[in-house]
C-alpha cells in the first residue's frame, strides 16, 4: 500500500501546478505617461511624454513629440512655453533661463490631440546642506568594503518635509529600485543633522554627485508607490501590481493619464573620493 501512495502523490502535486499569466495592463488604447520636472535649476527642467505599455510588453517606449506644453503661474499672465528637443527626447523651455521661484505655484498644461492635462505644484524653500564627508569602512556582514558618504544638513521646516536624494556615480545615475532614497519627517529629521549615510560603497577616485529635492506631498507619494511597485515580487501573497496614483488631472477629453509633475528646489554637491592619509 505504501508503494502505491509514493506513485500517486507526485501525480497529485503535479496536477495542481499551472502557470498563469494575469491580464495586467492590457488595454485596447494606450494612454499618455507624463513626467514633468520644474526646479530652480534650468538643467533639470523638462517634460517627457510617452505612451504607456502593457505589463508584459518588451518593445521600446513610444515617444509623443507633437504635444503642446506650457507652464503657467495661476493668477498671472505668465506663460512659459516648451518645445520638443530630439536630442533629449523631451520638451524643454524655449527660454532656458526660466526657472522656479520660491513661493510660486506652477501649473503644467499639456495638450495632446483633443485631450488636455494639468497639474500644479508649489516651489518650496530648500533645506541646508552643510557638508559632505566620506570614510573608509572595512567589510562587514551585509556591508561591503569601501568609502561611505555622509551628508550633514539642517531642515528647519515644520511641514512639507518630503525629500529625495539622487546619486550620480561617475556620470551614471543610480536608478534601480534600491536607489530611490526617499525620506520624510515621520520619525523626525535629527538624523540629517547627525549625518545621513548613503548605503553605497564607493572606491577611491569615484566622482559622486548628490542631488537633494524637496517635494510636494503628492509627488512624494507617487515615488513611494513606484518604489513599492518595484519591490513587489509577484508572489502568491503580493498584491496585484498597479500604477502609482498620478497627480495629473484630465480636464478635457476621455483619455486617462499616467505619470507625475514635480516642482522642487535642487541642492547639488559633487565630491571626488580621495584617501586621507595621516
Amino acid at each position: 500500500m505504501k508503494r502505491i501512495w509514493l506513485w500517486i502523490l507526485p501525480i497529485l502535486f503535479s496536477a495542481c501546478q499551472e502557470e498563469v499569466f494575469l491580464p495586467l495592463g492590457q488595454k485596447d488604447e494606450l494612454v499618455p505617461t507624463i513626467e514633468g520636472i520644474w526646479t530652480d535649476n534650468g538643467i533639470y527642467n523638462e517634460v517627457k511624454i510617452s505612451l504607456s505599455k502593457d505589463y508584459y510588453d518588451s518593445l521600446d517606449v513610444e515617444i509623443i513629440d507633437n504635444a503642446e506644453v506650457v507652464i503657467t503661474i495661476p493668477g498671472t499672465e505668465k506663460v512659459i512655453p516648451f518645445r520638443y528637443i530630439n536630442g533629449t527626447r523631451s520638451y524643454r523651455p524655449i527660454n532656458p533661463l526660466e526657472k522656479a521661484v520660491v513661493g510660486e505655484t506652477y501649473k503644467l498644461n499639456v495638450k495632446w490631440g483633443e485631450n488636455i492635462y494639468i497639474s500644479e505644484g508649489v516651489m518650496l524653500e530648500a533645506p541646508t546642506v552643510d557638508s559632505v564627508t566620506w570614510k573608509f569602512e572595512e567589510e562587514r556582514l551585509f556591508r561591503e568594503e569601501g568609502y561611505y558618504i555622509k551628508v550633514y544638513g539642517k531642515v528647519p521646516f515644520k511641514e512639507d518635509n518630503n525629500y529625495r536624494i539622487r546619486v550620480i556615480e561617475n556620470d551614471t545615475l543610480k536608478n534601480q529600485r534600491d536607489d530611490y532614497l526617499l525620506f520624510d519627517d515621520t520619525f523626525g529629521l535629527q538624523f540629517f543633522e547627525q549625518g545621513l549615510e548613503l548605503g553605497y560603497a564607493f572606491e577611491e577616485n569615484d566622482r559622486v554627485r548628490l542631488e537633494l529635492f524637496r517635494l510636494n506631498r503628492d509627488a512624494y507619494d507617487y515615488l513611494n508607490q513606484l518604489v513599492n511597485l518595484l519591490f513587489s515580487d509577484g508572489g502568491l501573497f503580493s498584491p496585484p501590481p498597479q500604477n502609482p496614483e498620478t497627480n495629473i488631472r484630465v480636464v478635457q477629453g476621455d483619455s486617462e493619464v499616467l505619470g507625475y509633475f514635480m516642482v522642487s528646489p535642487v541642492l547639488a554637491r559633487t565630491v571626488v573620493i580621495q584617501a586621507k592619509y595621516d
